[in-house]
């Protein structure tokens, strides 16, 4: 086989199986670096990574896990060793992101996102980025992206049980910091609020 029908194959595979996965992987930079432009920028360099070593990725395997490892280590690489901290977290692209009127219609997936798209407001975002990354990793993978448990194990390279304990943890974190704003925007009374806090 000639090298251009190897690269046409290897192409055409990589966008079957690994480009559908851009929006979700999108998502979860912006929530990591809280800054579209570091997210676009992690994103773009997580995919020249998997294009290049897509020869190795195991055909048949969870595609979607595996650019997701990719893009943490990126993350790692790029972004911890700069100790970035983004300033303020830019809410009016997330909003406008995750706008209704950009959303197509369809099924329960679509719903969801619409709905988280709503409860990104700043302090929810604040929240979230506040809390320590691998618990903000587990949550943001579980809550928003929906990944299952053996999904987010096989991420952060960790027992099912760990990643059931620090879920647990990361969101009894949450409830706590979002205590206030959830009585002030009426999701919860004062009463139950504590009475949830406590137990």
């Amino acid at each position: 086989m000639q090298i251009s029908e190897k690269i046409r194959i290897k192409q055409e595979e990589f966008e079957r199986d690994a480009i559908p996965h851009m929006k979700a992987l999108y998502n979860f930079a912006l929530r990591m670096t809280g800054s579209s432009d570091d997210a676009h920028d992690l994103v773009q360099e997580t995919y020249l990574k998997a294009f290049r070593f897509f020869d190795k990725f195991e055909k048949g395997t969870n595609c979607k896990a595996w650019l997701f490892r990719i893009m943490k280590n990126t993350y790692i690489n790029l972004y911890r060793k700069e100790a970035k901290v983004p300033e303020k977290v830019d809410f009016d692209e997330i909003q406008e992101y995750y706008a209704p009127n950009a959303m197509p219609m369809g099924g329960s997936e679509d719903l969801q996102e619409k709905i988280f798209g709503n409860l990104l407001e700043d302090e929810v975002l604040l929240a979230l980025q506040s809390l320590p990354e691998e618990f903000r990793t587990v949550v943001i993978l579980s809550d928003i992206e929906s990944f299952t448990y053996e999904e987010i194990a096989e991420f952060i390279e960790s027992p099912i049980g760990t990643v059931r304990s620090r879920l647990h943890r990361g969101r009894k974190i949450l409830q706590k910091k979002l205590f206030e704003y959830a009585r002030a925007k009426g999701y919860i009374t004062a009463k139950e609020g504590r009475q949830e806090v406590i137990g």
